[in-house]
């Protein structure tokens, strides 16, 4: 498809305004014959007659009545276009969707959208909370535009901007310590670890840490599908799990938790906000995360 040009565009405009070849002629400061020129060469384009022309007058077809409307409102978004470019409008309204684990969305995220609406005032953010894999996926399909995670990236198709760094700690709550104690790594098969997945995505931090390794035999696995949930079966004695030092911090500071092998200091990983590299809107990510880095982990 051949679209028409906006020169040809404001030279229909005023011949349809003017009804006089001469006239509009002057207006676009052209000559008679170059503005006859543009007007047959759009009509080519659409593929109608858009005058009716007589050696003493020039009427509007029905097709050119049509036109008007929709032709100035694309010259007047042309305008706009140049307008924008040039920072004469301001910013553009705009909306994106934030994925976000349950856990994180709602101690750090849900804390700063007002101060990310100052630092942004013409963004709308909408969250869609999910899990690692779940939330990876939805960036590449667009069914989310960015998100925020520490799942490793290794998809060609996306690209990310750090924001903070994520650091774990094995944990267990102080009554189930204090009722079976692990200080010792014979003594793991007396309890139960928990990890979101059977491939221990979690555990591995500590497991792969200087000092970690394969040493501790736990009697079971509990697989409980999120960090919240997992934190919370740890406050009920249920088991042992690595869990963000972020999340935990306040139960460890309220004594409800210990750190379990406190020498042993697990791998450390980074939060990302994650975009699509064919994004256009790559410019706002970054400056949503530097506003989002401002704000501590919590």
């Amino acid at each position: 498809m051949v679209y028409p040009d906006i020169d040809s565009l404001r030279c229909f405009v005023a011949a349809a305004r003017q009804l006089n070849f001469r006239a509009a002629a002057r207006a676009v400061a052209l000559t008679p014959a170059a503005l006859g020129q543009r007007i047959r060469q759009l009509e080519d384009q659409l593929g109608a007659r858009l005058f009716h022309r007589t050696t003493r007058s020039i009427v509007l077809t029905e097709a050119g009545l049509a036109l008007i409307p929709v032709a100035q409102d694309c010259i007047d978004r042309a305008l706009d276009c140049v307008r924008a470019a040039r920072g004469e409008i301001g910013p553009t309204p705009m909306e994106i969707t934030i994925g976000t684990r349950h856990e994180l969305g709602l101690s750090w995220v849900v804390p700063q959208l007002d101060g990310i609406q100052r630092s942004h005032p013409t963004l709308t953010i909408h969250l869609y909370f999910g899990s690692g894999a779940d939330l990876l996926l939805r960036v590449r399909t667009l069914e989310v535009d960015c998100a925020i995670t520490s799942s490793r990236l290794n998809d060609p198709k996306l690209d990310s901007s750090r924001l903070h760094p994520e650091t774990y700690v094995l944990v267990g709550s102080r009554a189930l310590l204090r009722k079976t104690p692990l200080d010792k790594p014979a003594q793991a098969k007396d309890h139960t670890l928990l990890d979101v997945s059977a491939d221990l995505p979690l555990f591995r931090y500590w497991r792969d840490a200087p000092g970690g390794g394969d040493r501790l035999r736990f009697s079971r696995l509990n697989r409980v599908g999120t960090i919240a949930a997992m934190r919370e079966l740890v406050l009920q004695g249920k088991g042992i799990a690595v869990l963000p030092e972020y999340l935990v911090k306040p139960d460890l500071k309220a004594k409800k938790m210990q750190l379990v092998f406190p020498e042993v200091e697990p791998l450390s990983d980074w939060f990302r906000l994650i975009y699509r590299t064919d994004d256009p809107r790559r410019s706002l990510y970054e400056s949503l995360a530097a506003t989002m880095l401002k704000t501590p982990l919590r």
